[in-house]
This record gives C-alpha cells, structure tokens and sequence, in this order.
C-alpha cells in the first residue's frame, strides 16, 4: 500500500523534536563525561612554546576529541569537519558550550592534531582510559553482588594475557621493480625541467628520451604474461633511462642551486637515488631480495611485511604486536621493518605485570611464540604458556586417561580464549582504519594505528557505562519487545538479536 506524502514545511516550522536540549544518555553525551580531558593537558601543552607567542592553539579536547570522532565515524577529514559543524552531540564532546554554525576548525588542523598526540601520548591515553574503565566495572560489579561471601584466597598469578601480532597496510599501489622504476624515472624527469627552466634560451635541454623510456615500459606492462626474460630487459631499459637521468640532474645542480626544487620533489630525489642503487644491486646479482626495500617512493619508510596467507602472502606497511586483557586491546609494539612477533611475549608479561601489579595466569599465544626461551621464561614464572607441551605426547594409559583427557580440553579452550584477539583484529580492519592507513607520514601512520585500539576499548567501555547507568531502561525495552537485547549491548560482534 502507497501512502500520499505531504508536503514538506517550511524551514521555520520544521520540528524539533528534543527541544533546544540534549539528551543525557547520548552516547556522545555519556563518552565525554567518561575522558578526564584535563589528565591529557600536560603532555598536549608540550607541543607548543610558552613564549606567549603565534596564534592559539586548540585545546586538547577539540584534538583529540576530533580525532576520536574521525575514527569512530570512518570519514575522511572535511567531511568529519561537517560532522561536527551539523552535529551538536559532536560539538558538546569537543567542549563547545553552545551549537555553533561555523565549522570549529579547518579540515588540515587533522595533521597537526595527529603529529602532537604521537603515538607514545595516544599509547598512555590507552592506557589511562582502560584504568578507568576496569574501575568502573569493578564497581559496578561490586554493587551487583549482594552476597557477603568472603572472596577466595587469590593466587600470586591473576588473569589472561592474549597477545598476537598483524600488520596495517597502508595505502600504496602493490609494489613491482617495473612500475617503482618507471615513477622514479617521470620523477627525475620533472625535476630536471625545474633546475633546466632558468638555463631555457641559453643551452639546451638534457636529453631524457622520455618518449622512447615510456613506450618502453608501456609495452612491457600491458603484457598479459610477461616472462621473465621479458621482464629483466624492461628493468634494464628502465634503469638505463633513470641512470641518464641521475646524471643530467648532477649535472646540473653544479650550475643551479637544488634550492629551486620544492621540498616534497627534493625529497623524491634522495629516496630516488636509494631505489636506484637497490634496484641495480639486485639486477646485477639476479637477486629478487634486499635489506630496507623502496617499496613506495612517497612512502619510503614502509617495508614489505611476508605473512604467508593466502589471501594476501604479503602486506606492506608497519607490524604490530597487541595484547588483549579482560576485553581491552593494547598496543604494545609497532615496527616498520619486519620482526619475530616471538621476540615480545617476555615485555608483554612484564607490561601486564606493570599494570596491575601481578603476573598473568595464563598467556595464550599462536605456535610462533612457543619458544624455548618463553617456554623456560613462562615456567621460572608460574605462567601457563598455551598449546601442548614440547616432545612426542605421552601414550595414553588407563592411569594417566583421565589426566590426558583434561589436558586435552584444557588446550582447546585455550585455543578458544585466544580466538578474542583476532577477532579484535577484524573490528579493527573492517569497522576501523587498521585494514587501510590513509595517512602517509610514518609517524602520522602510528598515530592512527594507536588511536584505532584508543576508540576500540572506549566503545566497549561505552557500552559497559550503558548497562552499568542505565539498566532500567534495558530491562524496559526487554519487556517491551520480548527480546534478549541484553546480548546487543554486551557482545560488538553480534548484530543480532536472539529469541525469547
């Protein structure tokens, strides 16, 4: 059945529906009063002189706030800046005592807000955040219990401790010798029209053959299969071309200052002229392999990291290694070059240690961290590293079948408990920035990185803060609806809701 829509009013009459007020169980509402905003002024100030000097800065609640909101929503940085321009929720996060109509600040302060939250600062606000949420819920689950019942003598190990590790690719086109020799080469030729512009009427142009180099490597990468023969005498073509090219801009920086270049085209010249020197020492040994590979002349700092799945055996951009403790997620280690994840079990136990005060139980880890070293570490510690234990296993007897069957379940459910942190790898790369870093500085990229895991475990302790302040209005909607809605609110990764 159509129904006839009505005509819309007109703009003064348009209804709203809160009334000029905002709610007090607005999410937005609800997280801004959850941030001690003040705790993180210190280390924000820290960017800025005390001269008295420029113009004002923004406070760190607009930063980081501002940042918070881009991650949270997905959007790029204009259209978070309309956002929070359309949005009073968004606005009374920030700080922002009344709606205002005009933008807060301008889309490029997103660059500034992510060099001065670094990743150190955006680490310790992690941390600070979490403390404050495994408080809340301690007391709130205190208040549950009615019962008197003294608690159990506790034990001198407490807790689980789920590390892994995964890379964030960043966004660069996948990386071949041909196409990254091609773009050094239309680079160097740019550069050569800038240092040859003053010298135009009284000498002529170098010669580049950029004509003949782009038919060159045209005809090489349009091949639907190109052989390996093929292959290396179009690299040689191309590195013949840039080696020209290299020499005309030497050349020619003898007689005109490189000062004529732009910072970003002389910054393209030095990672140039490493490309080349790697690319010919691997075309010269018929080696396909080298130490602090260009993969990305505008991001050079990036380094192919091998992971060996199938959908993609290689990734290119920083490894991390995470913790996850009590459904909190941690950053605790992010290298741009390729490392052994094993290397991080022992400052992982002891970063938890520092944390609360007591070794993990148990650490439930993936095989690559089953070391000798953390094995022997593990033990000396009264710490249960997960996965069975090295050496042929034990032939079962009616003696040891019930011991047997005990372990056997017990590293299963090991294996279960360690399943929490992939899957915060998957909210984090599919609902988040960690599957696709658009930022392109290396410390930009960390920031990002870190701020992902920081909106991660405020949206779960947002949701532990709902049920904690207002369950009444839960049970009202379960009663309403004839619905367990309880699992909604508690559970990020089902969208579901389960019958009565």
């Amino acid at each position: 059945m159509y129904g006839k829509r009505l005509n819309q009013h007109e703009f003064e009459d348009f209804y709203l529906p809160f009334g000029g007020k905002l709610r007090s169980d607005n999410r937005w509402v609800v997280k801004a009063k959850l941030i001690p905003w003040d705790e993180f002024e210190e280390s924000y100030s820290k960017n800025f002189s005390s001269n008295g000097q420029g113009a004002p800065s923004k406070p760190v609640r607009i930063a980081l706030g501002a940042l918070i909101i881009k991650e949270r929503l997905g959007t790029s940085d204009e259209e978070t800046v309309e956002q929070i321009r359309e949005n009073p929720y968004l606005q009374y996060f920030l700080g922002s005592h009344a709606y205002q109509e005009e933008a807060l600040f301008d889309p490029s302060m997103f660059v500034h807000f992510r060099k001065r939250f670094d990743r150190a600062t955006l680490v310790s606000v992690n941390e600070r955040i979490v403390q404050l949420a495994m408080e809340q819920e301690a007391a709130c689950s205190k208040i549950a219990d009615d019962s008197d019942d003294e608690e159990p003598p506790s034990s001198k190990n407490k807790g689980k401790l789920i590390i892994d590790a995964t890379c964030a690719p960043s966004d660069i086109s996948y990386p071949t010798d041909l196409n990254l020799l091609n773009e050094a080469r239309e680079k160097a030729e740019a550069i050569i029209d800038v240092l040859h512009e003053p010298r135009i009427g009284q000498y002529l142009k170098p010669r580049t053959y950029r004509r003949q180099a782009r038919k060159s490597y045209l005809s090489a990468a349009k091949c639907r299969r190109l052989s390996a023969s093929k292959r290396r005498k179009a690299i040689r073509k191309q590195l013949g071309y840039l080696r020209r090219d290299l020499k005309h801009i030497e050349a020619l920086s003898r007689e005109e200052s490189l000062e004529l270049l732009s910072r970003h085209q002389y910054h393209n010249l030095l990672v140039i002229h490493e490309l080349f020197r790697q690319q010919w020492q691997m075309y010269s040994q018929h080696s396909n392999r080298i130490d602090d590979r260009i993969v990305s002349i505008a991001q050079p700092h990036i380094r192919p990291i091998v992971r060996g799945k199938i959908k993609s055996p290689t990734e290119f951009g920083a490894k991390l290694s995470a913790a996850v403790i009590s459904g909190y997620a941690f950053l605790d280690n992010l290298n741009w070059d390729a490392y052994n994840e094993s290397t991080d079990l022992i400052p992982q136990v002891e970063k938890y240690r520092t944390r609360h005060g007591f070794n993990p139980e148990s650490v439930h880890a993936d095989q690559i961290y089953r070391t000798r070293e953390n094995r022997d570490y593990c033990k000396r510690n009264d710490i249960r590293l997960s996965g069975p234990p090295l050496g042929r296993p034990p032939k079962i007897t009616p003696e040891n079948k019930t011991e047997m069957a005990q372990r056997k379940r017990q590293q299963r459910q090991d294996e279960i408990d360690r399943i929490e942190i992939e899957g915060k790898f998957g909210v984090a790369k599919r609902y988040y920035s960690l599957g696709r870093i658009m930022t392109k500085l290396a410390e930009t990229s960390e920031s990002t990185i870190a701020l992902t895991f920081l909106v991660m475990n405020l949206k779960k302790w947002l949701k532990a803060t709902f049920l904690c302040l207002f369950p009444e209005k839960i049970m009202c909607l379960m009663k309403q609806t004839g619905y367990v809605l309880l699992q909604y609110y508690c559970q990020e990764q089902k969208n579901m809701v389960y019958a009565k």
